[in-house]
């Protein structure tokens, strides 16, 4: 098995759905990938929602504006997991950022080995959760090819910005993490 934790990230059917505003068009890719990963993790999963707020403050009100169809209460099925992965989600955190480094998360995977993320989309709510946790003084491996951007290219800027953070973050993959070569 696998040392530290897994935060698999806003695998939810608004970034799924190609009908979406939000759709990540590689979300099946990182979803293969999770699918790879989860086994090596057994139990030391969380997955994370992004759930809007009953009332949004500060920028936030700017930002729903030019997004209203998400205003949706956490229960509503835009952000529910996709079906692939709810029988799987022992552990969900929901959070109304974008970053899912919270408290909670902190306290289920810290301090016991890395925190390895996957998910979506990795120019948004992944970059934010590692750029936190490598704060909090986490060391955290962002698997590439069990992520997904908004676009192939803010995937790979993402990518590009988080390597910048070695030794902090380390950018990997399934093949790579699951032999153990990270």
């Amino acid at each position: 098995m696998t040392t530290g934790w897994l935060a698999v990230i806003d695998m939810q059917r608004v970034f799924a759905d190609a009908g979406s505003p939000w759709a990540s068009p590689r979300f099946a890719e990182a979803a293969a990938g999770v699918r790879r990963l989860l086994p090596a993790f057994g139990d030391r999963v969380t997955f994370t929602r992004f759930v809007a707020p009953g009332e949004p403050e500060g920028a936030w009100r700017a930002y729903y504006e030019q997004h209203p169809f998400a205003l949706q209460p956490p229960d509503a099925r835009l952000w529910q997991l996709t079906d692939e992965f709810v029988d799987q989600a022992q552990h969900v955190l929901d959070a109304t950022t974008f970053g899912k480094w919270t408290p909670e998360l902190a306290r289920r995977t810290a301090p016991a080995g890395p925190l390895v993320l996957a998910g979506v989309s990795t120019d948004c709510c992944v970059l934010s959760t590692a750029l936190a946790a490598a704060d909090a003084g986490v060391e955290v491996l962002v698997v590439a090819d069990a992520c997904a951007g908004a676009d192939d290219d803010s995937h790979a800027k993402a990518l590009q910005v988080l390597d910048l953070y070695r030794p902090l973050i380390r950018v990997t993959t399934v093949a790579e993490l699951l032999e153990g070569t990270t």
